[in-house]
């Protein structure tokens, strides 16, 4: 039997990216969506997907294909993208000037998860950032049921022991584990 509850997902893209890498698939976000539904016996949930993404001509590839994966996200499977472009840091060190990326999304999630707080029951987070642990306490506190899904290469221990429960992302079913990673060509010098 379906609960009454209502489930928040919030998504760290860049550490999903992580376990995806490791597993050597695309995650299939309808089935992990489906997964996380009969998993608490739940049907209402709302996704927040945070990504950073490069800014246009600073990649040899076209990133057509980025937004596209965004806008599907957005209209396909009505989740909330919330994303930014990568910060670009000019470093000069021993070694002579370097570009160093940065796009950070904890603050946005973490003020999301407070916004909406009276919205749900149920918070997952996918992320193993240790700084989100301030967060999960805070919710606990306040009677939310929080869970963490996250991969044991990319984990921190205080938060997966801080949150009510912790899944293994790479543990989960082959289901909802989509095509497989293709490495892009590297353009000859």
């Amino acid at each position: 039997m379906k609960s009454n509850k209502t489930i928040h997902v919030f998504i760290d893209a860049s550490n999903l990216w992580q376990a995806q890498k490791s597993k050597g698939r695309f995650l299939d976000y309808q089935q992990l969506l489906e997964h996380i539904k009969r998993q608490f016996g739940l049907n209402r949930i709302k996704v927040f997907y945070y990504t950073a993404y490069p800014a246009e001509g600073t990649r040899t590839y076209s990133l057509d294909a980025k937004h596209k994966f965004f806008t599907f996200l957005k209209k396909g499977l009505k989740f909330v993208v919330v994303k930014k472009e990568l910060k670009r840091i000019s470093i000069i060190d021993e070694f002579g000037e370097s570009i160093q990326e940065k796009g950070n999304m904890d603050v946005e999630m973490t003020i999301d998860a407070i916004h909406f707080f009276q919205s749900y029951d149920i918070a997952i987070f996918f992320t193993g950032d240790s700084d989100f642990l301030a967060l999960v306490s805070y919710l606990r506190r306040r009677g939310k049921k929080v869970y963490i899904f996250s991969s044991k290469n990319n984990i921190s221990q205080e938060l997966r022991t801080g949150a009510n429960g912790y899944f293994e992302i790479l543990d989960l079913s082959e289901h909802i584990w989509g095509k497989e990673l293709q490495h892009r060509e590297s353009k000859g010098v």
